[in-house]
């Protein structure tokens, strides 16, 4: 009789190192011994050769239900099974309900509960007219973070919540022991710089990134650090397209403050000159993509240790919503929970980068940062085995071919992926085969650990 249920053997990927004749084994659901060399018995056995054995990854920042009677859990824990993530963080900024109350919180759970195909966590936010009412009852249905905006991208759904309120906010979450993340574009110099676009009759691919300068970013990372400062909370940027901001975390950091920083999969693969320019709306995002240079001093910052996460930011909007020819009435934001892992596994090797960041930013940095790291985010010994395999198989991404995503589009369609996820377990159960993903309703909500 075997010891264990699963081994895989291969080359694992761990935060600190790479084990090239590796193998980890899982026992009723748990990792229970990772090691090197000969791999044990086991009910079901897998010799996976150079293939790539990582933890599943944890997406931080997930848009399921952004537009009515589009994607919802039923298609983005799909895309995320087919991609090797096997949590998904999804955001409050639902249309039609912003989730900002424990009743918010169980609606949402009960709603995604049955359509899951992977594990999910939730961000909580504000009602601005309530203010911080509300934080410490999220707190206890087990949101594993909140989110705000210094921008107003809509006044009900989406709306920017001021510095004295999110100053109140800070404080109320500082009580909870989890994370403040918030948005980071200065409300005024945007809309100041929108208006002088607009005036100059500017509507092409250029017309997003003149409304959005790189200062109106950087000034509202300081603002959020400054805030978390004065309260004594965690205090998190959502996404940072700029190197300088990656500094401005690192500077919070070094004095002793609690300044995480997250870097979007799309700021690490696509740039102005060229993909802005070619897909126009497809690659309309907030903050916008920046020039091919920045770019290349983001992976730097990967490569310095300064970058906290990396995720998605996804969201499938509908095409009709993604390709008016003026830029700025396109609808921000792009798909990616199917290629983030592969992608950014290709941008670590072409700069020799190693690959233990693709274990350290898109799984253990995340479990720690929502306080999962009880169950999620490792190779470790007690932890759920959630496993990402991705094989050597060279192609061409088509975000239709698939057919795991909602939508046909993406701005990642044509680019030629080196490895690929072949294989996707959940809790030591596979769902996903490199073809095939599993039925819904396998997928748990993931609380912080003390709340249950």
């Amino acid at each position: 009789m075997s010891d264990f249920d699963l081994v895989l053997s291969g080359r694992v990927v761990l935060p600190h190192r790479l084990v090239e004749d590796g193998y980890v084994a899982v026992r009723d659901g748990k990792v229970a011994r990772v090691g090197e060399g000969a791999a044990p018995s086991a009910r079901e056995r897998h010799c996976l050769g150079n293939a790539l054995i990582l933890p599943g990854a944890i997406d931080a920042q997930v848009h399921s239900l952004s537009q009515k009677d589009q994607e919802d859990f039923i298609w983005s824990t799909r895309s995320a099974a087919a991609g090797g993530v096997t949590t998904i963080v999804d955001m409050p900024y639902d249309e039609g309900n912003l989730v900002c109350s424990a009743a918010a919180i169980r609606k949402k759970v009960e709603h995604a509960r049955p359509q899951a195909r992977v594990d999910f966590a939730l961000y909580g936010t504000i009602d601005p007219a309530e203010g911080p009412a509300r934080i410490a009852e999220q707190a206890e249905a087990g949101v594993a973070a909140f989110k705000f905006s210094t921008f107003g991208t809509d006044p009900v759904r989406f709306p920017r919540i001021s510095p004295g309120l999110l100053q109140e906010c800070f404080a109320a979450i500082a009580k909870t022991g989890l994370t403040a993340g918030v948005h980071n574009e200065d409300d005024d110099m945007v809309r100041d710089a929108m208006s002088r676009v607009k005036a100059a009759g500017i509507t092409d691919y250029r017309a997003h990134a003149l409304s959005r300068p790189p200062l109106s970013e950087l000034l509202a990372s300081l603002q959020i650090y400054e805030i978390g400062a004065q309260t004594d909370c965690p205090a998190h940027v959502v996404h940072c397209s700029l190197s300088r901001g990656y500094d401005i975390a690192r500077s919070y950091r070094d004095q002793g403050f609690q300044a995480s920083i997250e870097a979007c999969i799309h700021y690490l693969t696509l740039d102005e000159e060229n993909d802005v320019r070619r897909l126009g709306g497809k690659a309309k995002i907030n903050p916008p993509i920046r020039p091919r240079a920045e770019v290349e001093k983001l992976w730097e910052q990967v490569r310095r240790g300064n970058v906290t996460l990396v995720s998605t930011d996804h969201v499938s909007w509908s095409q009709s919503r993604k390709d008016n020819p003026e830029m700025l009435a396109n609808a921000s934001g792009v798909p990616g929970l199917e290629v983030m892992v592969p992608l950014f596994v290709k941008g670590a090797l072409a700069r020799d980068i190693p690959l233990t960041w693709a274990a350290k930013l898109m799984a253990e940095n995340p479990a720690r940062h929502f306080r999962i790291d009880h169950a999620k985010g490792a190779l470790t010994v007690g932890r759920d085995a959630d496993i990402t395999v991705l094989f050597p198989r060279p192609r061409i991404y088509d975000a239709a071919e698939s057919g795991h995503n909602v939508v046909g589009w993406s701005p990642y369609n044509g680019i030629e992926l080196p490895w690929t996820v072949g294989l996707t377990y959940l809790r030591g159960r596979q769902v996903f085969d490199g073809t095939e993903v599993g039925a819904p309703g396998g997928g748990r909500f993931v609380r912080p650990e003390g709340r249950r």
